[in-house]
């Protein structure tokens, strides 16, 4: 047939074939392929996977892509990447949608970087941790080995771990290295805490000291109290020190000069954690900047107002249970919003704004958790026998990791949790360092620290 015929018959056949009802043009269908040769049926073959499997990611518009890609587990995404280049290249390109993916992991997200690559990258490195936790594998331990008698205070800033013992003497660890960076004489140290110049200690000898760390002199000298003191804290905008005792008071101290200024009393037991803070609040009673003191006993919380006036007076007493049948455990979490403390009935957060009991977390299947940290995302918890990391917006456990016969304290000064930034969210770089330490029962320090990323 003549081209010209071949296309005159071809457009009258289209014309008729486009008149007949579906079944009609099925059955026209059926008869065409059973006169076809293999030529023919090769050609159909090729042609109809063409038609039939389209790439609709590549053919639909990018903002219609990542809509469809945000209702996808990130596992079947990466799934999906694996299709072809072309899929991998616009889903690693979504960047809401690996960015929601890591925040449901717990990470914290820099909105700033809009790199999608760098967030499907940071999700990898999500899905290895969190695994890592899962599988009680995230940590490492290490010692450090160096005092002579019982350690009994520790406190942990920047890389740097201070302790005090009854050896008399107070060491400075680069817990990077296990190093002593400094070493100096002092009393028996119940308490310590430090910067970069000085270090305060609260002594069981009743008194506190401040001592300078390039000198080791002592260079002010604490006393009134009349039993051992078991917490310290200071601010040097102030020039205020507040110091909580055996003898059920607080005092508050001018730091430079070394004079009582006020002794703050109703405690009716030992007085074992002292927290001066900036308040982040507004309420009838106190205004965002204003500076807060808690102290805190075996069964109570109190809070006082601090700068404002020297004969301060308790703002609000805060407890667990009304007859004093529930202790409060020897830690205490304030931020300036939330005060959080643990109890034998579970963790108790308070609205500092309002003083009210914003939740209490139960763990029914471990009892006595004690709390060593308490984020937005996190809470660091531990008993006898393990370390517990606990993601707050589900209330569950997500791992764990052995402990060993560490020294029993009271009053919570022999263990302190590290670095604290990661309870607010992972990020892919705070979670390193120190995560927990204790004194031991042979005078060494035992470290708990972040693996190093596989």
């Amino acid at each position: 047939m003549e081209r010209k015929d071949f296309e005159t018959w071809l457009d009258n056949i289209s014309v008729t074939f486009l008149s007949l009802t579906d079944l009609q043009k099925n059955e026209t269908l059926d008869h065409l392929i059973s006169l076809s040769g293999a030529v023919q049926l090769r050609h159909l073959s090729n042609n109809l996977e063409t038609l039939l499997k389209r790439d609709f990611l590549k053919l639909l518009p990018l903002e219609l892509s990542f809509y469809l890609l945000k209702w996808l587990d990130p596992q079947t995404l990466l799934t999906c990447c694996l299709v072809s280049k072309q899929w991998n290249k616009v889903i690693s390109a979504c960047t809401e949608v690996w960015q929601t993916a890591c925040k449901n992991l717990g990470w914290q997200i820099d909105d700033s970087v809009q790199d999608a690559l760098h967030w499907k990258k940071v999700y990898l490195k999500a899905i290895l941790r969190m695994k890592q936790l899962e599988d009680h594998e995230a940590f490492e331990t290490s010692s450090l080995i160096g005092h002579s008698a019982r350690v009994y205070a520790l406190y942990y800033k920047d890389g740097l771990l201070c302790t005090g013992s009854d050896d008399l003497s107070a060491k400075l660890w680069d817990v990077s290295t296990g190093q002593c960076v400094y070493g100096i004489q002092t009393h028996t140290c119940a308490a310590v805490k430090f910067d970069e110049q000085k270090l305060v200690t609260g002594s069981f000898d009743n008194t506190v000291a401040c001592w300078e760390w390039s000198s080791g002199a002592r260079t002010q000298h604490f006393r009134g109290h009349t039993g051992a003191v078991f917490s310290v804290d200071y601010n040097d905008e102030l020039d205020i020190l507040v110091s909580g005792s055996a003898d059920f008071t607080v005092k508050v101290w001018a730091l430079s000069a070394g004079t009582c200024l006020n002794t703050l009393t109703g405690h009716t037991e030992w007085v074992t954690k002292v927290v001066l803070q900036k308040c982040k609040v507004k309420s009838l009673l106190h205004s965002p900047g204003d500076y807060i003191l808690l102290s805190a006993d075996k069964y109570e919380i109190k809070i006082w107002p601090i700068g404002r006036e020297i004969n301060c007076k308790c703002l609000k007493t805060l407890s667990v249970s009304e007859d004093r049948s529930i202790c409060l455990q020897p830690r205490l979490h304030f931020d300036g919003k939330y005060i959080v403390c643990s109890s034998a009935l579970g963790l108790y957060q308070w609205d500092f704004a309002s003083y009210d009991i914003l939740r209490v977390i139960k763990t029914p299947e471990i009892a006595n958790l004690a709390l060593l940290g308490f984020g937005d995302v996190f809470a660091l918890l531990f008993d006898n026998r393990y370390l517990y990391i606990m993601d707050l917006r589900t209330e569950n456990l997500i791992s764990r990791w052995p402990l060993p016969e560490y020294r029993k304290s009271k009053r919570g000064s022999s263990f302190l949790a590290g670095e604290a930034s990661w309870l607010n969210g992972l990020d892919g770089h705070n979670d390193t360092g120190l995560v927990f330490a204790t004194s031991m029962p042979d005078h060494s320090i035992h470290l708990v620290l972040w693996k190093e990323h596989g």
